[in-house]
């Protein structure tokens, strides 16, 4: 009762302010209307998040309302301006039903019987017989990420041990970036591509990598007084991307791969049915 006292409240708000008489809310709470078109109350009362701001909540109900009678405006014009032949859709509306049914038969019939499970051995596969798709678009490295204030205490001690390897240094670097760097992330042992880092530094890759210099990229932003830097422990700037850089994709491909044949059976299967069970015949012309 009180969301729907606030809503109606909120509705009056929005209309009165838009110079539209407050009084189209009747008894039987119509609150706006589109020729013999009507937009009911009860279709706002759950549009509304929880918690939204009474501000926020006007704009929201006159954004639907405004969206509401759009629409209907629009139907009410093409019925008043369009030829018969126009305003027939039998023909559209009965395409899209059965692309749509045959849409989600596939769907069924490839969940029922797509086959995920792809092995080490068909991922080495299908990356030897595809070097020529898997070449690279960018450069890619492994790197350590670090963003920090210029001044932090921590400054000097967490550039020298962005190289480190492991053990106890790293676990220290660890340490260290958690207290003093907004923003940290180790990739030392995982390809990136340059764009994806290049993002990090709010710049493009041929201008991040313009600054590799001795394994380190750093940005000094001194508006700022911040820092962003990276160690490269390998870049690679060409050719075919490493499996472990494209494994991902390379599945997608063989599902993908695994989906067209599933659908190229299932065609061919419901042509035969339907010719063995005498459901579809071609008529030839013996002349």
């Amino acid at each position: 009762m009180i969301r729907s006292c606030l809503l109606l409240s909120i509705i009056c708000i929005a209309l009165c302010g838009c110079n539209i008489i407050s009084s189209i809310v009747h008894d039987d709470q119509v609150v706006a209307r589109v020729g013999s078109e009507r937009l009911y109350h009860s279709e706002l009362d759950n549009y509304i998040p929880d918690g939204t701001s009474p501000e926020d909540s006007a704009a929201i109900v006159l954004q639907y309302i405004n969206s509401w009678a759009t629409e209907h405006l629009f139907q009410k014009t093409a019925e008043s301006r369009l030829s018969k032949e126009e305003k027939n859709v039998d023909k559209e509306l009965e395409a899209y039903r059965r692309s749509l049914l045959r849409y989600r038969y596939e769907q069924h019939y490839i969940n029922d019987r797509l086959d995920t499970l792809i092995t080490s051995a068909q991922l080495e596969e299908y990356y030897e017989a595809h070097a020529a798709s898997l070449e690279l678009a960018r450069p890619i490295l492994k790197v350590r990420f670090v963003d920090i204030m210029t001044d932090s205490p921590n400054y000097e001690e967490i550039m020298e041990k962005l190289p480190s390897e492991g053990g106890q240094a790293l676990k220290d670097l660890d340490s260290l970036a958690y207290v003093s760097a907004p923003r940290f992330f180790d990739s030392s042992d995982t390809w990136m591509d340059a764009a994806v880092l290049a993002r990090e530094f709010g710049t493009d890759w041929p201008t991040m990598l313009s600054k590799l210099k001795d394994k380190y990229i750093i940005f000094n932003y001194e508006d700022r007084g911040e820092t962003r830097a990276a160690y490269v422990f390998a870049v690679q700037y060409k050719g075919q991307a490493p499996l472990e850089f494209c494994r991902n994709s390379i599945r997608d491909n063989i599902l993908s791969e695994r989906k067209r044949e599933l659908l190229n059976n299932l065609e061919q299967d419901l042509l035969k049915n339907a010719q063995d069970k005498k459901e579809f015949i071609i008529y030839r012309n013996e002349n």
